[in-house]
């Protein structure tokens, strides 16, 4: 009697564990990433996934239905709201009713809510919105972003969502069939198809101080118009390729060219978000340009396409690895580079501290070197975006699980102490516990630094003062 009632209380025990780890696990399930690469997180999820039995590289019939069927429920329209700078009594008023708005596309690259775009969509936005296929609508966060190549990573929080698996850029042909969907003009959905005109394009429309921008674009004559930057490049087995970017254009709408960022780029950039929350660029230190049929008579050189090293900067990688002004840079990794375009690209999916094997033509003998990359600071280690726990004269601290849980909440951010701010000023006090900020949940502090990186002008603050829920709108 006493062994069948023991073995009754063991199982009890065993079922109230499993139940409480259940909900615990549930609630918390979008606390945070628990890997930093999509890519992998992708394979994870697509482990049972069988590609299509169709030839994709066929002359007759071209079938683009199934394409279009798997990557457009994952294609999203991405609406931004630029505040007017000035601050209303009635931030909810405010937000609804905002100075400006504009639009463009984004793609769903992972089933938790990840999704790509273009850094020139939401660049200097007050707030995100993102309404699926189906118009749902969220609210987003803004991971990351990377004008360099004009992307940026955000996050919503759903789950289970259709997503489009990457490909690869590199194996793309010219002549190849490509499907782009976006939103142009507010159309939601809209599916154009055309071909690979050219990879490796330089157009000149990416512009940094530092002169680090990086434009490899796939070349595409599907119609592009605005609306439809963020939106998703896609081959014929529904695989991301690209990011469409930009058009070529006199008037504002599409005139038959159409630019789009490689995949290959994307993935890396978009795991430095996803991880550090910044951009991890590993630089040889070079000052290049294109290998001409002139510059190869004027400098006696004995190939006509390929990279000439201008100058190589002090204390840079390149120095380090014996390159000298004059070289022609050949091939990245056995990679053969024809242009600055192609050199700029793979150096970019690298960071500081990786190793890159460079050919190079030196006085017309091909000799290779190693080369350990370094950042634009000179550093060989990645650094992540420091997060501020004091932010204009307030103190911020992440609420324990324990404390989310007393209070029946996902995530937030609690004022630890005060001293005189903004947020003071907006009327906020010590120990109010900040789980919004204009309808875009607050995780943790870090959550609170991207936020408050992009607001501008009035600024609705929600959460909790003693288990009492405020809304507040301070100024920013």
């Amino acid at each position: 009697m006493k062994r069948s009632l023991l073995i009754l209380l063991v199982a009890c025990s065993a079922f109230i564990g499993a139940i409480t780890g259940s909900i615990f696990t549930l609630k918390y399930f979008d606390a945070g990433p628990a890997y930093n690469s999509i890519e992998a997180r992708q394979n994870l999820r697509l482990t049972s996934y069988t590609a299509d039995s169709l030839r994709y590289r066929t002359t007759t019939p071209i079938n683009f239905e199934t394409a279009a069927r798997i990557v457009t429920p994952a294609v999203v329209h991405v609406r931004t709201v630029y505040g007017s700078g000035r601050f209303s009594l009635n931030a909810l008023e405010q937000y609804l009713n905002p100075h400006a708005r504009s639009s463009g596309s984004g793609v769903i690259i992972s089933d938790d809510g990840y999704i790509v775009t273009n850094h020139h969509v939401i660049e200097d936005a007050n707030s995100i919105e993102v309404v699926l296929n189906n118009n749902q609508r969220f609210f987003a966060k803004l991971v990351g972003q990377d004008p360099t190549t004009d992307l940026a990573l955000l996050k919503i929080k759903a789950h289970n969502l259709p997503f489009v698996k990457y490909g690869n850029s590199d194996t793309i042909i010219t002549g190849e069939w490509v499907l782009a969907i976006g939103n142009p003009f507010d159309l939601n959905s809209t599916v154009t198809a055309g071909i690979v005109s050219a990879k490796a394009r330089n157009i000149g429309i990416l512009g940094d101080r530092n002169n680090l921008q990086v434009e490899s674009f796939i070349q595409t004559d599907a119609a592009v118009n605005p609306g439809n930057s963020g939106g998703a490049l896609v081959n014929l087995k529904g695989e991301l390729i690209g990011i469409n970017s930009a058009i070529a254009t006199s008037t504002g709408n599409y005139n038959g060219y159409s630019f789009a960022i490689p995949v290959s780029l994307v993935k890396k950039i978009m795991d430095d978000l996803l991880e550090f929350g910044m951009v991890q660029r590993g630089l040889l230190g070079v000052q290049i340009a294109d290998v001409t049929a002139d510059l190869a008579d004027n400098q006696n050189l004995k190939v006509v396409q390929g990279v000439f090293v201008r100058n190589v900067n002090k204390g840079s990688a390149a120095e380090a690895a014996g390159i000298e002004a004059g070289d022609v840079i050949l091939a990245i990794d056995n990679h053969v580079v024809a242009g600055v375009s192609e050199l700029q690209e793979w150096v970019a999916r690298k960071r500081p501290g990786e190793l890159v094997q460079v050919k190079l033509l030196r006085r017309g003998l091909e000799i290779e070197v190693f080369a350990r990359l370094k950042s634009f600071e000179g550093s060989e280690t990645v650094h992540e975006r420091e997060t501020r726990y004091e932010i204009e004269g307030a103190q911020f601290e992440d609420l324990s699980y324990s404390k989310l849980n007393e209070l029946n909440l996902d995530g937030g951010v609690q004022v630890k102490k005060l001293e005189q701010g903004k947020w003071k000023t907006a009327g906020i006090q010590e120990e109010f516990i900040i789980t919004h900020i204009d309808k875009v949940a607050i995780d943790n502090v870090k959550d609170l630094n991207r936020a408050i990186e992009m607001k501008k002008g009035g600024v609705l603050i929600e959460g909790m003062l003693r288990g009492q829920k405020q809304s507040i709108g301070m100024e920013w």
